[in-house]
């Protein structure tokens, strides 16, 4: 998959290795410090919800979650992470459409998102592809909301 010129080649794969597992949650507690997760924690999570690493000449550079709605959400929800280093080069896009096209035949009731509040170019990212605010809420402990967000 080629994701704008001169920024190399952009590989996204199942995130079920090992070395794939850490490197998603390498990118996930970057972005998301304030919700750390631990290995065993990851491989948790890898075993209900669809993860993906994203890799550009062999470097991990973002990664994705796309959640089946469950009881509390009858939405998907789709989460696109990329490293400030490497944003603003489609990556994100990327990881977007392919968990987006996945959420859509796992829910008929729409498509949510989740970003940390601090994360601006987050928020930008997820405003400007029709999601709307819905919610914040704080995990216990927290002092930096999360802002969930529905597909429009």
């Amino acid at each position: 998959m080629n994701v704008l010129e001169g920024s190399g080649e952009l590989r996204v794969v199942p995130a079920a290795g090992e070395r794939e597992l850490a490197d998603w949650r390498a990118v996930h507690n970057a972005i998301i410090p304030t919700a750390v997760l631990s290995a065993e924690e990851v491989r948790e999570r890898a075993g209900r919800n669809r993860l993906e690493t994203a890799y550009l000449d062999g470097v991990a550079v973002g990664c994705s979650t796309v959640r089946p709605p469950d009881e509390e959400t009858p939405a998907a929800t789709v989460i696109a992470r990329v490293l400030p280093e490497y944003r603003r080069r489609g990556f994100g896009t990327a990881l977007y459409e392919r968990g987006l096209a996945h959420a859509r035949t796992l829910s008929e009731d729409g498509v949510e998102t989740v970003v940390l509040a601090s994360n601006e170019e987050g928020l930008r990212f997820a405003l400007a592809r029709g999601f709307t605010e819905v919610e914040r809420y704080l995990l216990p402990g927290d002092t930096i909301p999360f802002v969930a967000l529905r597909l429009a």
